[in-house]
């Protein structure tokens, strides 16, 4: 058999321990070889922070994951030229790895808008969803099975985690508004905003 391979997509501005802990949660109970982080090509948020720059996630993504041997990260996304799709990025990591088995790991709110997604049929063909899900944040069934077939919807996974009030929307404010984001994300990532003096409000300025 092949082996069985997690991917986790997102901005990652900064990635923090709830990326982390769902991400170990998933590999675990799904008995995953290994989980892939990839930081995605996405334009910057409009909550008021500067947004990071694509290296600086990267590396940020680096520091976070370094501890653990099951994960790994890729720039694939970063490098590719023009809009960035979820399904090419499986297409190309299925052409790198066409022995293994891939899931892609994500939220029921992404679950739920997966149809608005580019070429979404093709994507639930193409590889596993993983679902996590949260109390107050259930997957919706019926919206599904207006949207995709029997088969489509068999590929999608759903598994419970626990509800951490963490988010990157929120770590931005708080380095912005120069409170402590000490266990909120990793230490290793924490040191990297520090010395890059990512988020802070001078930033806007400059």
């Amino acid at each position: 058999m092949g082996r069985r391979i997690g991917i986790m997509g997102g901005t990652f501005d900064p990635i923090h321990v709830g990326h982390l802990i769902t991400a170990e949660m998933v590999r675990s109970s799904a008995s995953l070889d290994e989980v892939v982080f990839i930081p995605s090509a996405r334009p910057p948020h409009k909550d008021g922070a500067r947004a990071a720059s694509a290296e600086d996630r990267l590396i940020m993504t680096e520091c976070a994951v370094q501890d653990n041997p099951y994960f790994s990260v890729s720039d694939m996304e970063l490098k590719r030229e023009g809009p960035s799709y979820t399904v090419d990025t499986i297409a190309e990591l299925r052409a790198h790895l066409d022995d293994a088995e891939l899931f892609f790991i994500t939220g029921a709110d992404a679950m739920n808008d997966l149809y608005r997604w580019h070429e979404p049929k093709r994507l639930l063909c193409s590889c596993k969803f993983i679902v996590a899900t949260r109390q107050g944040a259930p997957l919706d069934e019926l919206l599904l099975a207006e949207q995709f077939t029997a088969e489509e919807r068999s590929h999608i996974q759903v598994l419970p985690t626990p509800h951490l009030e963490i988010s990157s929307s929120v770590i931005r404010a708080r380095i912005r508004a120069g409170l402590s984001v000490r266990h909120l994300v990793p230490r290793a990532v924490e040191e990297y905003i520090e010395k890059r003096g990512l988020y802070r409000e001078h930033d806007k300025e400059l």
